[in-house]
C-alpha cells in the first residue's frame, strides 16, 4: 500500500513546502519537510523516507546538488526522487534526470497531479520491491542485468543504474524484441493512468541509458529506436 508511506518534502519555500505537505498529508502520506538541501540530506539519513520531493532552486546547495549527494549515499541510493522545478527547458529536465532524479514536474504544478505522480512513483517502487525472479540475472545478448543488485555487465563493463533506469530496461529486456511507444512504457513502467505523464520522460531517461551502457550511444545497438513506433531491446 502506498497509504501512510513517508515522504520528505524539500523546498526553501515555506509556502509551497507546506501547501505540498498538506495536499500529501491529506492523500494519507506521512510528511516531514526540509527548507534545505543540508537539512534535507541530514533528516534523510536519520530516517530514511520512502520519497523525496525535491526543489531545484534552493540557495546553497540547490536540488540537483542533492539529488547526486543521494545517489552517491549508499544509505540513500535507492531512494526515489521526484523534481519539482521552476526550469522548465529541456536542457533543465535532462540536467535533473541525469543528476539520478525518477520524475520531474513543472511549476506551477497542479496539485492533483502531483499527488498521481507520487502515488505512482510510490507503486512502481513497492512493485519492484515485491519481484521474485527465478534468477537473479536477466540476459539479453552480451548485457546481465543483476535484479538484486541494480547492477548491469555489458561491453562497456559494470555499471550501476539507479531505480527508474533499473525499472526501464528491466521492462525492456524482458520483453526483448518487443516494441514499446512511450505512451505504453509511461503506463507500464511508471505506472501512470493513459494520457498523463510527458514522453520526453521517457526519451531522457533512453538518452540517459544509452550513454552509460551503449558501445556508440550515438549509433545504438542495444536499446534501439523504432520509428514512427517507439523503443526495443534487441533480441539478438
Amino acid at each position: 500500500m502506498t497509504e501512510g508511506a513517508n515522504i520528505l518534502v524539500v523546498d526553501d519555500d515555506e509556502i509551497v513546502a507546506r501547501t505540498v505537505e498538506r495536499t500529501l498529508r491529506a492523500g494519507g502520506f506521512r510528511v516531514s519537510v526540509a527548507n534545505s538541501g543540508v537539512e534535507a540530506l541530514q533528516m534523510a539519513r536519520r530516517n530514511v523516507p520512502d520519497l523525496m520531493v525535491l526543489d531545484v532552486l534552493m540557495p546553497g546547495m540547490d536540488g540537483y546538488e542533492v539529488c547526486r549527494e543521494v545517489r552517491n549515499d549508499p544509505l540513500l541510493s535507492g531512494l526515489p526522487v521526484l523534481f519539482l522545478t521552476a526550469k522548465g527547458k529541456d536542457e533543465d529536465r535532462i540536467t535533473g534526470l541525469r543528476a539520478g532524479a525518477d520524475d520531474y514536474l513543472s511549476k506551477p504544478f497542479n496539485l492533483d497531479e502531483l499527488y498521481l505522480r507520487v502515488r505512482a512513483i510510490l507503486r512502481r517502487t513497492q512493485r519492484a520491491e515485491r519481484r521474485d525472479e527465478p534468477t537473479a540475472v536477466l540476459t539479453v545478448g552480451d548485457y546481465e542485468l543483476d535484479t538484486r543488485s541494480f547492477q548491469l555487465a555489458g561491453p562497456r563493463g559494470v555499471v550501476t543504474l539507479t531505480p527508474v533506469q533499473f525499472d526501464l530496461l528491466y521492462h525492456l529486456m524482458s520483453h526483448a524484441g518487443q516494441v514499446f511507444s512511450p505512451e505504453r512504457l509511461l503506463q507500464e513502467v511508471w505506472d501512470y493512468p493513459h494520457e498523463t505523464g510527458s514522453p520526453d520522460l521517457v526519451r531522457v531517461h533512453i538518452k540517459n541509458l544509452r550513454s552509460k551502457i551503449e558501445v556508440d550511444p550515438s549509433q545504438p545497438e542495444f536499446i534501439r529506436t523504432v520509428k514512427g513506433h517507439g523503443y526495443t531491446v534487441a533480441a539478438d
